[in-house]
């Protein structure tokens, strides 16, 4: 049977599987390592016999960081399942039969790959279940599904509302600016790193290498909208439509020739006859083959492209863009307008070889693009092991110099064999001073020092200490483990099961490359410069110091020529060239000529630098801290030295002028033009960019500021209330200045508003309204002192503040103005931010129209520019901690104690929680007014009634639910909720055709839900509302009651919906936080605060499946014990004088974390002795006058104070007197807390053994404390098109296209690295779904290239303990293992065993999955014993987290029997594969695939023990004449073992033979026509409510966002 018949019927099958999704629905940021936080149930798919599936429940719980991650709903339509929209989760039945949602939300439906091997008829499947406790043989109705869903928590709100805002507004054409952000200079040198580092090292060609010939590339339109199946009719229509307007629909394939993604190598199908029937399902999917075309082969290359350039057409004209697809929504379109306008980009950018003449080198050939610019080159040869010494020079072609920022399509005559020249170019200070930072970059480049301090962007990785080099070639390179005998499998006895030690210094092994070649012993500059006025006639630029290996001391002249040895010494001046001065234009080849040693290892280390895989060298977007470091010698280094005092403005920026106005900066690169990809990839990388180095000059600044280096603009007022400005940035500190926060909570809402107004710039930012500007924000926690960093606006200096506002009011609302212009503006984001316009008083008791919260200052800036600051009350109040006198709070809260009076008055409500509690609304408001419908139907009468009773609260409707769902009213249902949804659209279309009973009721469905309008689902909230000393006028009385009524629903809706539905998704395993961090993420997610942190470890105590939310209730006092023990710290230290750190901190840590009773701190000496000299200074420290008082902590004063912080704070009762109780009571590990604590207030410790529990000495002295670290917060801003197209991959996956779905994520790489440069997070999550693509598709060797390119990444941008690290080494592990490198696969799972040992302990589900992971691979090395210590271990943690009785355990007991059989001991084998047999046959009938597996196992197993027991007799019996039979005992083949570490990690495949392919579709059919007859039943039935065009039209997604919000 053909492919593409076979490929049509997979897909076939997969649309059942999977039923089509809705990809506005709100996952809020699919890209980080979250958890989803709802799903679907699988739908009802009885598939033939010969498809059963044969899934076990070891897969049923994704790893936390799943890597396919689902959309929150099924795109089935609201009509159709009433179920999705109960208010409240019912109770699941009991009995044996498995329900449809029982252990997992994130379970990964079974999805029929659609990738087959090219010429087998008989081919495997891929499948990817997540769920393996449900066999398709286990029938499901739709309803079940869903109800059963229903707990997993409530749809987020509104699709994208809170992530990538679109524009609607026309594009103001940039201003002159602009230009200067084209060129992210030295970014791209990362990029080029990669590429080099493709070649040097023979690594595999990545993306990035200039050499991999990319395939022509084309966007088609619709590849953001992945909608699969529509109605025959509409189907009809639609094509019609695309027939006339499309001229060229193409596939985007994005995949480079070395890749085997794609098996099919006829690239790309293109379909250039208009006329021709387009199959819904393959819009962006598959064209059939007849279709295809050959066509000539694009060189692209991507990764080194700036930004700007990555994508424009080669003859450089717009004109082909200036219809750009609408895709991602960056303009509003009517949905009906997708279909005309199918406009497709199509990139051809041909690649091309020029020839580079280098001086001193043979010529080599370059691979370029004609989109980069010739800085690129620079960069390229500036990195290459055998250009890397030049830094000065230009580059010509044909005696002319090229232009650096020219791109090299403009570049006449430059084409394929063109010759470059390589030409030095004569020296300046500045190109001097940049080319000796270059030559002392190099020498460093294999030091960590810089990681370890936290310096440039570097940070630590050290996956190729475990790897050995072994994943070169992925992995092609060696193949150890194919002879048993190399393998040593001895695992580190601190990871062994059962182990109490936790060793620190296995946290960060040393690594060989660390100990570096020593090429000079001193390169400093000399103390002769700058050179006099005579030496610079004469060409002096600089002078420096070198002493060589050799121990000989030169002094060099830098000049104008090159450099060249002088005649001075340390302590004359004599700058006369030496005889011989050996003038050289490089200082590397001056010093190849006087120092052999240097020649010799700097060719050495250079060799060594281009070997390393470029993810350890590039630098981070943002710094990533390390909370340990080994003892590090202090070295002399002239460039760190000089960076330190002249804070680098010699030569870090490439603008005139030296300091950044950040403010113009960060403005106009948002004005950037955005009409179309190419644009929108410019403006987005200008605004990373931008961001990311204000977020290092901020930072650098607010350290400077609290180390008081920077003098104060109000130097004479008390040292709380000043501030600062530094590098064109203001920095003010956390503290209640002029009583600004009297009514707020004092200094500690003044602490508290810097976080909310982050937050709400990053919302603002988000929305991206045009004209509307927000300031640059970071905020800093550093030595106990929060300081705010923002960029200037223009003018606001040189007046007072007063006459700057004129919108919003700069005392708390009592003048208040406003402006029309920022109304206009502001209004343009009330709907994604659900901010209601409202009217408030001011003192003269006039009326004032606002749209924000009065805070909210609106500036117009020198520049012209309508700024907002001070949004730090975006959201609106969180009233469960804000009491109001004379309110009464729903009965939810009440229960559990609130409301509660709370240190500040600032607690809002989280984005993400307004954005539930919205979609929780809306379904609420479709299902009344479907309800109304029916009962209309019925009798008008009653419906008046229900209504009233629905509309007096929201208990009331959840009652009114509950006995609707009973009365089964599930048909009338469906075509209600259509009626409903016509009706909306109807009314909202205002056209006067509708009937007055049917306006009333949706009238009475707005009323019930709060909606602020009558006549369509709108939800806004007034964040002013109870707000100390804002008035409200009379009017609006009853308006003030409904927001305050709202307001009171979402604090019972976090308590009673959010809370249960995060402690449900931690018992299912969606969710599965291994440490505060992850844990906090978690909550966030759902709009939990962390001030909430006390109540769910309350409500999980009271849980009753408590022993199963062990792992969370161990994190969440950890984080108690870890916070509180952060809020006192913070005061503790802000007494500290800056000489008496390292001892405050350590006794800090004693009083914590040893179990040494009384540790005395170490007083710094001098500050005993010199008391006078400290009166005189008391008023210039920050801290409080009596230094010393830090030193009169106790253990017993501190534990004290934890326990009334965690009451007062977090309102919980926490029984601990010091750490050993503590630890003892909750089951916690020191170094764990160590660890949490250390990350979050910044400190850094020595990397040495630490002895918690010696009760004679104290476990810190000052000298293990090396350093303290600022806590950095700050905007991250986000790669909107990439982010989409990642979202169709994951949908295209989900629905089993998996080749697909692999372009679409090798696409959204492409835009990722164009935007983000090669290193964030977000790639990181890429490149994990990449590689196990690759893996399901058979390419193991790309899969094993791809993960180790996660883990690296994972490692340098997250941490390299961080919780998704652990998960990246998990995953690489298993690919090597399917590349047999067995001893490589092993050392990843034990470092992954260690990292978790160390980030939480044993006891956690997530561990089993590991052991398992190990005892396979060591079962696989015939190490029995061993893999048995693990497979028990993993058996003990799966009874215990997912019950005796769970699928997962079965699948335990039979990976344990099988070790078992090999050592031959068969009465444990048969004892554990009983057990397994027993849960099988009990879960899953015994006519269940898994029980007859079972069964024959069993059967096997007692022959084998009766064998050997014959054989046993007759050795007793006749001695050594016995005539034994040879009993069989079998190794495990490989093949084997594979096959289990894919089932429980998650991964099935299923062979099909041709008859089942027959049969599959037999069954398609038979079940499109099932589906077409219920469907015109359904028709009938609402035919009197619904017009016949409605019925052709497809159904509203149940997670669409409402009608109201669609705009967002």
């Amino acid at each position: 049977m053909g492919n593409s018949i076979f490929a049509n019927c997979c897909r076939h099958v997969t649309d059942l599987i999977f039923q089509t999704h809705s990809f506005n629905s709100a996952e809020r940021a699919p890209l980080l390592p979250k958890s989803p936080i709802s799903c679907t149930a699988s739908p009802d798919v009885s598939l033939p016999v010969q498809m059963k599936l044969d899934v076990s429940e070891a897969c049923k719980c994704l790893p936390l960081y799943p890597d396919i991650i689902l959309s929150n709903a099924s795109n089935e339509s609201l009509q159709k399942w009433p179920e999705y929209v109960q208010g409240l989760p019912k109770e699941k039945s009991s009995g044996e039969t498995m329900k449809p949602c029982e252990n997992s939300c994130s379970k990964l439906r079974v999805a029929v790959a659609s990738l087959i091997k090219q010429t087998e008829a008989s081919s495997a499947l891929a499948v990817l279940p997540g769920d393996l406790e449900k066999g398709s043989a286990t029938q499901l109705n739709h309803s079940q599904s869903l109800e059963a869903c229903q707990n997993c928590g409530k749809l987020e709100a509104n699709g994208l509302d809170s992530k990538s805002f679109n524009q609607e507004e026309p594009v103001v054409p940039a201003d002159k600016r602009a230009a200067a952000h084209r060129m992210p200079i030295v970014d791209w040198q990362q990029n080029r790193d990669i590429s080099e580092r493709g070649k040097a090292s023979n690594s595999e060609p990545s993306l990035a290498d200039p050499g991999v010939q990319l395939k022509h590339k084309t966007y088609a339109s619709n590849l953001g909208s992945c909608e699969a199946a529509e109605t025959p009719e509409s189907n009809h229509s639609v094509k019609a439509e695309k027939s006339q307007n499309i001229q060229e629909m193409v596939l985007s394939v994005i995949t480079d020739e070395n890749t085997h993604v794609i098996q099919d190598k006829s690239t790309c199908y293109l379909l250039t006859n208009p006329a021709v029937d387009l199959d819904p399902d393959l819009e962006v999917s598959i064209l059939p083959s007849k279709q295809k075309k050959r066509r000539r082969k694009r060189k692209l290359c991507f990764l080194e492209h700036p930004s700007g350039m990555a994508l424009m057409n080669g003859d450089g004209s717009y004109e082909h863009l200036k219809e750009e697809t609408r895709q991602n929504g960056h303009e509003e379109v009517d949905p009906g307008d997708d279909a005309n306008d199918q406009e497709v980009i199509v990139i051809q950018d041909t690649g091309f070889t020029v020839k580079i003449y280098a001086p001193g080198i043979e010529p080599f050939s370059l691979q370029v693009s004609p989109q980069e610019m010739v800085q690129e080159i620079h960069q390229v040869l500036m990195d290459r092991e055998d250009t890397c010494h030049r830094t000065c020079f230009s580059l010509q072609q044909d005696g002319n110099v090229l232009d650096n920022f020219a791109e090299l399509k403009t570049i006449e005559g430059l084409q394929e064999g063109s010759v470059l020249k390589v030409v030095e170019e004569p020296y300046t200070v500045r190109e001097a001073r940049i080319h000796v930072r270059h030559i002392r970059d190099l020498l460093k480049s294999l030091d960590p020092s810089d990681a370890f301090n936290g310096v440039d962007c570097n940070s630590l990785s050290f996956l190729s200490v475990f790897t050995e080099g072994d994943l070169g070639d992925s992995g092609k390179r060696k193949k150890k483990g194919t002879e048993m005998e190399q393998i040593d499998c001895t695992p580190p006895e601190h990871i062994l099961p059962g182990g109490k030690e936790r060793p620190l210094c296995a946290l960060q092994p040393q690594n060989r490359d660390w100990k570096p070649l020593q090429c000079l012993k001193v390169l400093t500059m000399s103390g002769w410069n700058p050179p006099p006025g005579n030496r610079k006639m004469h060409g002096d630029l600089m002078y420096l110091y070198i002493i060589t290996v050799e121990d000989r001391h030169v002094s060099i002249t830098a000049s104008t020529r090159g450099f060249y040895l002088n005649q001075s010494t340390a302590y004359n001046f004599n700058p006369k060239p030496a005889n011989p001065s050996f003038l050289s234009h490089s200082l590397v080849e001056l010093l190849n000529q006087i120092s052999p040693t240097f020649k010799r290892n700097f060719s050495a280390l250079q060799k060594k630098r281009v070997q390393r895989h470029p993810f350890e060298r590039i630098a981070t977007p943002f710094q990533v801290y390390s909370w340990t470091a080994p003892q590090a010698e202090h070295a002399m280094d002239c460039v760190r030295a000089e960076d330190a005092y002249t804070s680098r403005l010699g030569y870090e920026e490439h603008i005139p002028g030296q300091t950044r106005d950040w403010n113009e900066e960060l403005q106009t690169t948002r004005e950037l033009p955005r009409k179309n990809l190419p644009e929108r990839l410019l403006r987005e990388r200008a605004i990373f960019k931008v961001h990311s180095d204000f977020t290092a000059a901020a930072t650098r600044g607010a350290m400077a500021v609290i180390d008081g280096n920077v003098m104060a603009i109000n130097p004479s007022e008390e040292t709380k209330m000043q501030m600062f400005i530094w590098n064109n940035i203001f920095f003010s500190l956390g503290f209640d200045v002029r009583d600004h926060y009297k009514d707020f909570g004092g200094d500690v809402a003044a602490y508290v508003a810097p976080t909310n107004d982050l937050n709400g710039v990053r919302t603002y930012n988000a929305v991206d309204v045009e004209g509307l500007y927000t300031l640059g924000t970071v905020v800093v926690d550093y030595r106990g002192y929060r300081v705010t960093a923002q960029s200037i606006i223009p003018g606001i200096l040189e007046r007072e503040q007063e006459q700057s506002v004129i919108y919003g009011s700069i005392d708390f609302g009592k003048t208040i103005v406003s402006h029309p212009k920022y109304l206009e503006l502001l209004e343009k984001t009330s709907r994604p931010l659900k901010i209601q316009k409202h009217k408030v008083l001011n003192d003269k008791n006039e009326e004032v129209e606002l749209c924000s919260s009065v805070e909210c200052k609106g500036i117009i800036g020198n520049d012209g520019r309508h700024y907002i600051l001070d949004l730090l009350r975006t959201f609106p109040p969180d009233l469960n901690f804000l009491p109001v006198e004379g309110e009464e709070m729903p009965e939810e809260c009440k229960k559990m104690g609130f409301p509660k009076q709370h240190r500040h008055k600032l607690c809002c409500l989280r984005q993400e929680l307004v954005d539930a509690f919205v979609e929780h609304r809306y379904l609420l408001f479709m299902k009344l007014a479907a309800l109304q419908l029916m009962q209309q139907k019925a009798s008008k009468q009653e419906n008046l009634g229900v209504l009233e009773n629905g509309a007096s609260a929201e208990n009331g409707t959840v009652g009114s639910e509950k006995s609707e769902s009973d009365d089964g009213k599930i048909e009338e249902n469906v075509a209600g909720l259509d009626q409903v949804k016509e009706l909306a659209e109807t009314i909202a279309s205002d056209d006067g055709t509708v009937d007055p009973k049917s306006r009333e009721v949706i009238q009475n469905a707005c009323k019930a839900v709060g909606s602020i309008s009558d006549t369509s689902f709108d939800i806004r909230f007034n964040p002013d509302i109870f707000s100390p000393g804002v008035r409200f006028p009379e009017s609006s009385k009853e308006e003030m009651q409904d927001q305050k009524q709202l307001l009171k629903d979402a604090a019972a809706f976090l308590l009673s919906c959010q809370i249960p539905g995060l402690v449900k998704d931690c018992l299912d395993h969606t969710m599965l936080p291994m440490d505060g961090a992850t844990l906090a993420e978690a909550m966030h997610q759902r709009g939990i605060n962390m001030r909430y942190l006390g109540k769910v470890v309350d409500f999980i105590a009271k849980t009753p499946t408590r022993p199963q939310l062990d792992h969370i209730y161990k994190i969440g006092i950890s984080e108690l014990i870890t916070r509180s023990a952060k809020h006192i710290f913070k005061t503790y230290l802000q007494g500290v004088e800056l000489s008496g750190l390292s001892a405050a901190i350590s006794h800090f840590l004693n009083c914590f974390l040893s179990s040494f009773l009384n540790p005395v701190a170490h007083l710094p000496a001098d500050e005993l002795v010199s008391k006078k000299k400290n009166k005189k200074r008391k008023n210039r420290n920050l801290g409080n006058a009596d230094n010393t008082a830090w030193a009169s902590m106790t253990p017993q004063e501190l534990w004290k104070n934890i326990c009334s912080e965690a009451k007062n704070y977090f309102d919980f009762h926490l029984e601990c007197e010091n750490i050993d109780q503590a630890a003892e009571v909750c089951n916690l590990q020191k170094i764990t807390l160590l660890r949490e604590i250390s990350l979050k207030t910044g400190i850094q410790i020595l990397l040495k053994e630490y002895n918690f529990d010696n009760r004679h000495k104290p476990t810190f002295t000052e000298e293990d404390i090396l350093n303290i670290f600022p806590v950095v917060k700050h905007v991250n801003p986000k790669a909107s098109d990439a982010f989409h197209f990642f979202q169709s991959g994951q949908a295209k996956v989900q629905q089993g296209f998996l080749k697909e779905g692999c372009e679409l994520i090798n696409e959204a790489l492409n835009l990722f690295n164009n935007v983000y440069g090669a290193m964030h997070v977000e790639i990181c999550a890429c490149l994990r779904l990449l590689a196990r693509l690759n893996y399901i598709m058979g390419d193991y060797s790309e899969a094993l290239s791809n993960q180790q390119k996660a883990v690296l990444m994972s490692e340098r941008v997250l941490g390299i303990e961080h919780p998704n690290t652990i998960q990246e080494y998990m995953h690489l592990a298993l690919y090597c293992f399917a590349n047999s490198q067995l001893s490589t696969a092993l050392n990843l799972l034990y470092r992954a065993r260690y990292l978790m040992l160390l980030v939480f302990g044993e006891d956690h589900p997530e561990m089993a999955l590991l052991d398992n992971n190990i005892g396979l691979v060591l079962h696989g090395v015939m190490e029995y014993d061993l893999s048995l210590r693990f497979l028990e271990n993993a058996l003990a943690i799966n009874s215990k987290y997912h019950g005796s009785k769970s699928l997962k355990v079965a699948l335990s007991h039979h990976l344990v029997a099988r070790v078992y059989e090999s050592k031959a001991e068969f009465r444990s084998a048969l004892q554990h594969e009983k057990e397994g047999y027993t849960i099988y046959k009990n879960q899953l009938g015994e006519h269940h695939e898994k029980t007859k597996e079972s069964s024959e196992y069993l059967k096997y197993l007692t022959q084998q023990a009766v064998a050997l027991q014959r054989t046993m007799n007759e050795i007793y019996k006749n001695g050594s004449n016995a005539n034994i039979m040879p009993l069989k005992f079998t190794a495990p083949s490989m093949a084997s073992v594979l096959e289990q570490l894919n089932i429980i990690n998650g991964i099935l495949f299923i062979p099909l033979s041709q008859k089942d392919l027959e049969n599959l579709k037999a069954e398609v059919q038979r079940r499109q026509q099932l589906q077409e007859a219920v469907k015109n039943s359904e028709q009938l039935e609402a035919e009197d409510a619904v017009s016949e065009e409605r019925e052709a039209e497809p159904s509203i997604p149940s997670a669409e966002v409402p009608p109201a919000q669609s705009s967002a």
